[in-house]
């Protein structure tokens, strides 16, 4: 019966795992600041690991894998990007988010941040930020729960419909339950799933080749005749474009509060050392599945019928044909765990935005701490209702938005982040100028020059950039106060960073 497969099971058991966590968080969450942000007591390892598994959803386990597996080397561009994006967003941001937000005011999400550092007493920033999470942040969790729904659905026949519900409700519940320590935690675990699963299946599947293994190169260049270059079919504009996905990350609210969840600067340079470790290893494990998967179909062709159909199931295939049920329904969790983390967190980040920045700015202003606690429960709720309901149709025009959020995140709040943490003239007018030339800049990018082949987060992200710097210098100077709260800020980070290297 498919409801006892090995599968199965271990599907049953991994979610009970993650609501067990959440239940476990539930007791170690007093306040509302522990709740949206933990406390901000992660540790080095916790920070890492979290801020990788948010990251990295389901493409990476399925969307990577199949572009490899379908094209070959030439897609590895865009992780080539993203690893170096990842690398300077630990480098140039990480800390020095960490510190100006406690600075301003003790910020506790990114409207939070805005509206202090440049003193927004209209508080346009704050809404104009909230609305851009909430915006693309809906269709992003709509995208997880469906692609949830899909793994469900493929691995064990069930109707839509259903393994959307179930697929959802699992994740909001330890969200509900335990908030951002309970997010941060199951990441973390998630993780560690990801990265054995993306290492094992590569190294299971060359060496299920037996004697055609020492011959990969020969049956790849028969079966892909260019599957080992990336530069084949590629122009200027295109690798340029496949590179410029490192960009986003300056301005990915779910990958940001984790910095500024951590305990301290000084566990950062350990953080980003451990995040990009994880980080290029389930990289290289994923594109190698796909890669070593085209010589392991090639030499099987009797078993390639479901991957030549749909190549994002090139890691599915592979675990289920070459492990033993029991651990290929661990592997196959690893997938779940991709979807579940990045969805998760994501309901957070738009729970806190209606929450924080919106209920508890403009309604009300003395709520008690358990007030907010059970009113951002209440928003995680109201978020993936609806999700749900974009998810309900999953071929609906609204989710092919998904394409370009992470450009939208990328472009608005990308230069916004980077330039208020080096550039203390940076103004209140600039910032909302920036914000809104790179939001619409990458939408109307998108629709109306999509065939220049350009990736709209690059003149998304050079015309915020320039927005910013030519208001910023046209308006007034900042007052002193603003000016005086970046410079402590700054000067804690030096004397932190100081500190740690003696």
């Amino acid at each position: 019966m498919t409801y006892l497969n090995p599968t199965l099971i271990t599907f049953v058991f991994y979610i009970i795992a993650m609501i067990a966590i959440g239940l476990y968080a539930y007791r170690a969450t007093s306040n509302f600041d522990e709740y949206i942000l933990g406390g901000r007591s992660l540790g080095s390892v916790v920070t890492a690991l979290s801020a990788g598994a948010s990251d990295m959803s389901g493409w990476l386990l399925m969307g990577l894998p199949g572009a490899i597996y379908l094209s070959g080397l030439s897609e590895a561009w865009i992780a080539v990007g993203l690893i170096i994006g990842a690398w300077l967003n630990w480098l140039l941001v990480a800390g020095r988010l960490r510190a100006h937000t406690e600075y301003q005011n003790n910020a506790l999400t990114l409207p939070d941040y805005f509206t202090s550092r440049f003193s927004d007493r209209k508080r346009i920033l704050r809404v104009l930020s909230a609305l851009v999470i909430l915006v693309f942040f809906a269709i992003y969790c709509a995208s997880g729960m469906v692609a949830g729904a899909r793994l469900f659905e493929s691995l064990f026949g069930w109707n839509y419909t259903t393994a959307l519900m179930i697929g959802a409700m699992a994740t909001i519940l330890y969200v509900c339950i335990g908030g951002f320590l309970a997010i941060s935690w199951t990441d973390t675990f998630q993780a560690g799933l990801m990265i054995f699963a993306l290492l094992l299946t590569p190294i299971i599947t060359f060496l299920a080749l037996g004697d055609n293994s020492q011959q990969v190169s020969v049956i790849l260049e028969s079966a892909r005749p260019h599957a080992s270059s990336m530069l084949e079919g590629l122009s200027t504009v295109a690798i340029i474009s496949s590179l410029a996905w490192g960009l986003g990350y300056f301005g990915q609210p779910h990958i940001l509060v984790r910095f500024m969840a951590a305990d301290s600067v000084k566990i950062i340079p350990a953080a980003r050392r451990i995040g990009m470790t994880w980080m290029i290893l389930c990289l290289g494990g994923a594109m190698a599945a796909g890669y070593i998967g085209i010589a392991y179909f090639t030499v099987n062709p009797a078993l390639n019928s479901v991957v030549n159909q749909n190549p994002e199931t090139v890691f599915m295939e592979l675990t289920k044909i070459l492990f033993n049920p029991w651990i290929a329904g661990i592997i196959l969790a690893a997938i779940l765990a991709a979807i579940m983390s990045t969805l998760s967190c994501q309901l957070l980040v738009c729970s806190t935005t209606l929450t924080e920045d919106l209920y508890k700015s403009f309604l009300r202003k003395n709520a008690s701490q358990k007030e907010l606690i059970w009113v951002g429960r209440g928003m995680v709720l109201v978020i993936a209702l609806v999700a749900i309901s974009l998810a309900i149709k999953p071929n609906s025009k609204v989710l092919g938005l998904v394409a370009y959020a992470w450009a939208g995140f990328g472009a608005a709040f990308g230069p916004l982040i980077i330039l208020s943490l080096f550039w203390k003239r940076m103004t209140l007018n600039g910032a909302i100028v920036g914000m809104v030339v790179g939001a619409v800049t990458v939408i109307v990018w998108k629709n109306y020059m999509g065939d220049t082949g350009l990736y709209e987060i690059i003149p998304g992200f050079i015309l915020a950039t320039l927005s910013i710097i030519i208001v910023s210098l046209l308006d007034k100077a900042p007052s002193e106060d603003v000016v005086h709260r970046f410079e402590m800020a700054k000067a804690e980070y030096q004397k932190e960073m100081a500190e740690m290297k003696k």
